[in-house]
């Protein structure tokens, strides 16, 4: 009986996994009507043709640098290599940070343009969906700083709660990476 208990718990995903992907499908369903609104209102008429500054597109290069780099952070944190561990975890930080920095720069690039955030509703809509792009790449950073907390504050260890909560962070990560490739994308073919 003991065993057939262990077995069911250890075939189901955990609680913490499981809050995260929910949190990430109402994100993404958040994200599907903010496109969707888009591709609506675009056809309604009154749309400022301009082109997506290319500083979105360096961003988009440096978001998937930063899931890369983290995997490889994860990778190094299970195999007991700390020093590789906890600097690449700093440089996924760092770029992740940058990220934020690239997307201000696409922001002053579009003002630059002549294109406004109370303006025509076609930059409104680039700037609110890369603003709430930003501001979940922000929390991820958050994640990131307590990754970090961690990294340095506690002695080196791997144990399977470290484990989890770094998947977690990852998960996240590599979510809004993938998630800002898809808004890219979206914004660029229309």
């Amino acid at each position: 009986m003991d065993l057939t208990f262990r077995e069911n718990r250890r075939n189901k995903i955990h609680p913490w996994k499981f809050a995260l992907w929910a949190s990430c499908a109402s994100i993404l369903m958040m994200f599907a009507a903010l496109t969707s609104a888009y591709v609506v209102r675009k056809a309604a008429g009154n749309w400022l043709e301009f082109p997506l500054p290319n500083i979105f597109i360096i961003s988009a290069v440096v978001m998937v640098a930063s899931s890369v780099v983290l995997h490889f952070s994860y990778v190094n944190f299970k195999k007991g290599n700390e020093a590789m561990y906890k600097m690449l975890l700093i440089i996924g930080a760092l770029l992740g940070f940058s990220f934020l920095i690239l997307q201000y720069q696409g922001w002053l690039a579009l003002t630059d343009m002549g294109v406004f955030l109370d303006g025509n509703p076609a930059g409104s809509f680039i700037y609110a969906i890369s603003g709430l792009h930003a501001a979940h790449v922000l929390g991820g950073i958050g994640v990131l700083g307590m990754a970090l907390l961690h990294a340095f504050g506690l002695k080196y260890k791997v144990t399977e709660k470290r484990k989890i909560r770094f998947e977690l962070t990852l998960t996240y990560w590599h979510f809004v990476d993938v998630l800002w490739i898809y808004l890219l994308v979206f914004l660029l073919m229309q």
